[in-house]
């Protein structure tokens, strides 16, 4: 695998860790800014939508640039913005910065994944996505807690500062690893990336992987509050059991990325699967925390084995390294990242509990399965690359 492939994986754990941090720093924030928690919260929502619009806009816009510059480039926007965010006394220039930090995040994971599949053979796409997915995992399990901790002795503001500091150490790997022109040396046109796109096996695909994001953050984006008030789990212990979730979410990506080139479809029913049992089972024994605590790691497994699947399969159904493919990809997984957690909030707005959650979760997973089904079609495989790249298609 080659080393730039690992460079742009730190580069999204550097950018991650700043769309998971907030969730330890809101207290803070709150207090310094003179804005109450929910407002204060508004902040990952401004990111959420930077994230879903920026992808696409930025890949058109830098469509013709090679991909090391689009790189540097969204690198060093989003080491200002933190910069800028650091400084600001103000909530309304923080979450101006938090949008614009976020667009350019999602320029970067649209090129980075154009990039990491431009690198590799197709035989091994789903490893190159889960090794640059596996950032965002890490940023989970080590960044969401290390800035935690940062920002209680040092003040959130530290956080930002730590964030701009790693992404200016990426920008420097990226320029070490990552080579000035396209992996073809063409310069894409917009109309091939156009016509690229316009593949209903693509858009199933897409739909896929809004539905099974959406099923596995329906749970997730209420866990903690789950773990304490539902299963009687002591408050003290659910950082610890949250950690599972990490762990398992860092089995689930390793598992995924090494299976998904060969079997990418058996790879999506096996997960999508799993993650629906999951969520009948967290259902069914939300009350009892022992199983709920072991059903915690499996959500993470199951839930994070399909990313690579998901990842790769775009360009397995496209020309070729196509960027506004891995644009709308991004966009894909951010309407699921938001829908998720807004599905869940209208349930528990209604009254009916955490264990709805679980069987929301479940019904998008079943809805997911059923639109991988229909993006399953018999015909003949024209292109030999395609075929190596869709095994069990």
């Amino acid at each position: 695998m080659p080393l730039a492939v690992y460079v742009l994986g730190l580069a999204i754990f550097a950018q991650g860790t700043s769309e998971m941090m907030l969730a330890g720093l809101l207290p803070q924030m709150s207090a310094d800014l003179g804005v109450s928690v929910p407002d204060a919260g508004l902040l990952i929502s401004a990111f959420a939508v930077g994230m879903l619009v920026g992808a696409p806009v930025l890949a058109v816009l830098t469509l013709r640039w090679p991909h090391r510059r689009s790189l540097l480039a969204f690198l060093a926007l989003f080491a200002l913005m933190h910069a800028a965010g650091a400084l600001t006394p103000g909530y309304g220039v923080l979450f101006a910065t938090r949008v614009a930090a976020a667009f350019v995040y999602a320029g970067f994971w649209a090129v980075a994944a154009a990039a990491a599949i431009g690198l590799v053979p197709a035989n091994a796409r789903g490893r190159a996505m889960g090794i640059v997915a596996g950032g965002l995992t890490l940023a989970t399990v080590l960044g969401l807690p290390a800035g935690t901790v940062l920002g209680q002795h040092f003040g959130w503001r530290s956080v930002f500062w730590a964030v701009a500091a790693m992404s200016l150490a990426a920008m420097a790997g990226v320029a070490a690893t990552v080579r000035g022109g396209r992996p073809d040396e063409a310069a894409p046109r917009l109309r091939d990336e156009l016509r690229a796109m316009a593949r209903r096996r693509l858009w199933l695909s897409y739909a896929t992987t809004s539905l099974a994001t959406g099923a596995l953050l329906v749970i997730f984006g209420y866990l903690g509050a789950m773990l304490e008030d539902t299963t009687g789990i002591p408050e003290r212990w659910v950082p610890a059991v949250l950690a599972l979730y990490g762990a398992g979410s860092l089995v689930g990506i390793a598992f995924g990325g090494r299976i998904a080139d060969t079997r990418p479809m058996g790879t999506l029913y096996g997960g999508i699967a799993g993650l629906v049992a999951v969520c009948v089972a967290l259902a069914l024994t939300l009350g009892s925390a022992v199983p709920a605590t072991i059903l915690v790691f499996l959500l993470g497994l199951f839930g994070f084995a399909i990313n690579p699947a998901l990842n790769s399969r775009v360009f397995a159904l496209s020309d070729a390294s196509r960027t506004l493919v891995a644009a709308t990809s991004t966009s894909a997984f951010n309407v699921g990242i938001t829908a998720g957690p807004w599905l869940g909030g209208l349930a528990l707005d209604a009254g009916a509990g955490y264990s709805s959650t679980a069987w929301i979760g479940a019904g998008l997973g079943v809805a997911a399965l059923a639109v991988v089904a229909l993006g399953r079609e018999r015909r003949p495989v024209r292109r030999e690359s395609e075929a190596r790249a869709t095994v069990d298609a």
